[in-house]
This record gives C-alpha cells, structure tokens and sequence, in this order.
C-alpha cells in the first residue's frame, strides 16, 4: 500500500453541513489523493464513507441507520457473517441499486449476489483497491468468536491514502505487515474482541496516524486515549460508534 501525498484535512460536520454529512451522524473529511474522502460513522461496526461521490457502505445493518436516507451504495464490504454486521435483506436491497457487493467467503454464501475475497485477496472497484485481510481471536477461550481465516479485515486504497478496518478481531501478527496505514478503525469490546489494553498493543503494531475505536459498546474507551499518551504519532478520535 502506498503512502499518502500530503496532510489530511479533517473536519466534522453537523447534519445539515456539506455533501457527505447525513441524518445528524459525525462525517470526519480527509483530502486523499487530491480527492475528498469523507467518513461518516453510522454507529457500532457501519461506516459509510464518499469518495469524491463514490459511495462505500461497510457492514451496513438497519438497526444503525435508515438506508432509504442515504445516499445509493457504489460498493459495499462486509467483514463477517454475524448480525451486527450482516444483514443479508437490507444488502439485497441497496445492490438492487446496482451496488457492487464484497464479503467474506462465508457471508458471500448467504448472499444473493456479489465477489468473495478471502484472506490476502485484493480487488479494485470504481478505482478504490480493496484487499482483505486476517481478523480473528487468538485467546482460546474466545477463539470460537471469531475463528481464524474465516472473517476479514479491510484495507481500503483512496488515491494512496490507506483506511484499515479490523473487523472483529484481537491484536493479530499480521497487523504487523499491513504497510502504511493513515486511517485505523479497531474494536474495543472485550469479550469479543479486544480490551483498551488489546487495542493499544495494536494500534503500537499497525502505527496509524489516525486511530478510531469503534464497535466499543459500553468500554470506557477514553482509557484508550490514555494508554497512547506515549505514542505522540498516533492520534486517537472518539466518534460515536458504540
């Protein structure tokens, strides 16, 4: 993956702000490749992200938003087969639109329609490289969450500015031999993937510019601001994304 060219712009819109903003949800906006790249939490696991008008749903769910109210899907990615993050009704829906679908191979089995990409696969879609990655337990007793080469993790190529989204997932080796990242997104609920402390080790692994915790329920994940007071090149945002 290649690096980006120049600092991010980053901004939060309210509801009624510029093209990307929507439904009263925080949109942070990244100038990526010399094109807007806006990234919209939507709540718990779902992100939509707009890339200069091509529109990314990830693990688009109703329970996090009404979908009718936003705008079409160019892609969608989906790292998993649990119902937090699969819903294979609504995913039907917005490909009726002529949304292209990605998902892991066993979620792909659920669907109607769309590609596969396992673990270290790479696919371009409307000029955004996406390649999926490892995301799994490794405490034994919670590896039957999240079993090892089943579900995937996401690197999204904007124009060389690099997004990782973990999936669900404990810190894993590979997180080591992702390449640049700018923009991290992690989970943060223990038992089901990672504790505040999981998460820094992480985020110490991958070394992005940008970290977001996300899927974090009701973990204190102010105590992950702390526990990277000492890495000065990480800069960690809380959004909304219990």
């Amino acid at each position: 993956m290649r690096g980006i060219d120049h600092e991010p712009l980053l901004v939060a819109f309210a509801a009624d702000g510029p093209a990307g903003s929507s439904g009263g949800f925080e949109t942070d906006v990244f100038t990526a490749g010399g094109r807007r790249l806006a990234i919209t939490f939507l709540g718990h696991g779902t992100l939509m992200f707009d890339y200069d008008g091509t529109i990314v749903h990830l693990d688009p769910v109703p329970e996090q938003a009404d979908y009718a109210q936003l705008p079409r899907a160019d892609l969608m990615l989906v790292t998993h087969g649990h119902r937090d993050h699969l819903n294979p009704a609504l995913i039907a829906e917005l490909a009726a639109d002529g949304g292209a679908v990605v998902a892991n191979p066993a979620s792909r089995e659920q669907l109607e329609d769309g590609t596969a990409l396992a673990n270290g696969e790479s696919v371009t879609v409307k000029g955004i490289e996406v390649t999926a990655v490892a995301a799994y337990n490794t405490t034994p007793d919670r590896a039957h969450h999240h079993p090892k080469g089943r579900d995937n993790g996401y690197l999204l190529d904007f124009g060389g500015f690099v997004v990782y989204v973990a999936g669900d997932t404990e810190p894993i080796p590979e997180m080591s031999e992702l390449g640049h990242v700018d923009v991290a997104f992690l989970p943060v609920n223990y038992p089901f993937t990672m504790t505040v402390t999981q998460a820094a080790e992480a985020a110490r692994l991958i070394s992005p510019r940008i970290l977001y915790p996300y899927h974090y329920g009701e973990t204190m994940v102010s105590e992950l601001v702390k526990a990277l007071e000492t890495e000065p090149s990480i800069e960690v945002r809380l959004r909304s994304l219990a």
